[in-house]
C-alpha cells in the first residue's frame, strides 16, 4: 500500500499513527492533521472535501516549511508542512519567508528573518525552516496576511492593519524618519505594529510588495505606501511615502496584490486589472510591454463569459503572478530561468508550477494530478503556495 498525505480537519491522529506504524512510516509523522490514503478505487471518494496546504518552488532559506532547503518544481503531491498543529485556512509567500493562518486566526511564520519579517522579536533566529507561532499576536485574530520583500502586513478581524519587518522606502506605513546621517535609527520593526494612519478605516484587504504596500478599505478605496515610481508602478511621480495615501485613479476595488514592481487589483465585478513593469510577462497581457495605467487581463479567458472568468483571488511574486478563476490556479510571468535572473546565490525554482523554467506571458492553468478546487493562492519571490480542496 502506498501512503499519500492530504491536509484534513481531524480531531485525533491516533488512527493515523496506527496506520503509519503498520506501514513502517511512523518516523515521517510530524503533525496530526494528515490522512493516509490507499491507492485504490475508493481513493477519490475518501479524499472528497479534504483540504491541504501545498507549497512549491525554490526551497532556499526553508521558505517551503518542509524542514529542508530542497526545491519543488511541481505540486505533484501534498507536501507536509511541519509544526502546524491546527487546520490551515490561508497561506502567504514572501521574498524569502512564508506564513500560515490557522482556523482560529493564529499566525505561524517561517523562512528568512534577518529584518524581523517573521515578527518573532529581535532574539529570534535569522532562518527558520519550520513554522513558528507569532506569540506577540496572542489574543488577536488574524484574517489576512501578505508578505513582501522583507516585510509583512496583516489585517485583523476588526479591520485593523499591522505591519513589521524591514521598513525601507516607507513600506511599513509607520512614517519612519531616519536618524542623524541614517546611523542611529533602524527602520525595521521586529514585532507587529499597528499602522496608525489607517485607524478609523476598516481595512478588508492588504498586500505587500518589494518596496510598497497596498490596503483596500471597506468602501473600495485603495491606499498605497512605500516607493511609488511612475515607470514601475504606473502612477504618481517618483517619491517615497512612508504613510498611506489614497489613489483616486483606481476604480472600486475588492482585492489587491503587489509584486516586485507590478500591481494587480480585482474589481467588484471580478475583473482583473494590472499595471506596472512587465518583465517576463508578469502582467499576463500577452506581451512584455510596460503598462502605465490599469489593463484588464484577458488572454485565454476571452472565449468564456464574464461569470466564468470571475477572479476570486490574485497574488504577485517578484516577476510572476498567480490567480484563481473558476476554482483553477493560473500562473504567468517569470518561470525561474537562470537566463532571466543570474544574481549569485539565487536559483530557479519552478514557481509557475508548470514543471519548467519557461516564461509565460499569458495566464496558464496549473495541472494537478487530482480533481481539486483552489481556495487561496500566494506568490513569493520564486515560490508559490496554495490551499486546495479535493472535489
Amino acid at each position: 500500500m502506498m501512503i499519500r498525505r492530504a491536509f484534513a480537519n481531524i480531531s485525533s491522529s491516533s488512527s493515523l499513527r496506527r496506520i503509519l506504524k503498520n506501514e513502517g512510516k511512523l518516523s515521517e509523522l510530524r503533525i496530526g492533521r494528515w490522512i493516509s490514503v490507499k491507492s485504490n478505487g475508493a481513493e477519490e471518494a475518501e479524499l472528497s472535501g479534504k483540504r491541504f496546504a501545498a507549497l512549491w518552488g525554490n526551497g532556499d532559506y526553508g521558505r517551503l516549511g518542509h524542514g529542508t532547503l530542497e526545491s519543488q518544481w511541481r505540486p505533484k503531491e501534498p507536501l507536509e508542512v511541519a509544526g502546524l498543529p491546527k487546520e490551515i485556512v490561508k497561506v502567504s509567500a514572501g521574498y524569502h519567508h512564508s506564513s500560515a493562518i490557522t482556523v482560529d486566526g493564529e499566525l505561524y511564520m517561517w523562512g528568512k528573518n534577518t529584518n524581523g519579517q517573521l515578527g518573532l522579536g529581535k532574539k529570534a533566529a535569522t532562518i527558520l525552516s519550520t513554522p513558528s507561532k507569532v506569540e506577540f499576536l496572542t489574543g488577536v485574530t488574524v484574517k489576512i496576511i501578505s508578505l513582501g520583500f522583507e516585510h509583512s502586513i496583516a489585517v485583523t478581524d476588526k479591520g485593523e492593519t499591522l505591519s513589521w519587518g524591514g521598513g525601507g522606502s516607507g513600506r511599513l506605513g509607520h512614517g519612519h524618519q531616519s536618524g542623524i546621517l541614517g546611523l542611529f535609527k533602524s527602520d525595521s520593526e521586529y514585532t507587529p505594529r499597528l499602522v496608525k494612519e489607517l485607524e478609523g478605516f476598516k481595512i478588508k484587504n492588504a498586500a505587500a510588495g518589494m518596496l510598497h504596500s497596498v490596503c483596500i478599505s471597506e468602501n473600495g478605496s485603495v491606499y498605497v505606501f512605500g516607493e511609488r515610481a511612475k515607470k514601475k508602478l504606473g502612477y504618481g511621480e517618483a517619491s517615497n511615502n512612508s504613510v498611506p495615501s489614497m489613489i483616486d485613479e483606481i476604480p472600486y476595488s475588492e482585492k489587491a496584490a503587489c509584486g516586485g514592481y507590478h500591481t494587480c487589483v480585482i474589481t467588484g465585478g471580478g475583473e482583473l486589472y494590472v499595471w506596472g513593469t512587465n518583465e517576463n510577462g508578469c502582467l499576463g497581457i500577452g506581451s512584455t510591454d510596460v503598462a502605465h495605467s490599469p489593463e484588464r487581463v484577458e488572454g485565454p479567458f476571452l472565449r468564456h463569459s464574464v461569470s466564468e472568468v470571475w477572479f476570486s483571488m490574485v497574488s504577485c511574486g517578484w516577476k510572476h503572478t498567480a490567480a484563481i478563476s473558476g476554482g483553477n490556479v493560473y500562473t504567468w510571468g517569470w518561470g525561474g530561468s537562470h537566463g532571466t535572473f543570474s544574481v549569485e546565490g539565487h536559483s530557479s525554482g519552478g514557481q509557475l508550477g508548470q514543471g519548467s523554467d519557461v516564461d509565460y506571458i499569458e495566464p496558464t492553468i496549473v495541472n494537478f494530478h487530482r480533481h481539486m478546487k483552489a481556495l487561496q493562492i500566494s506568490c513569493g519571490f520564486n515560490h508559490t503556495g496554495a490551499i486546495l480542496e479535493y472535489s
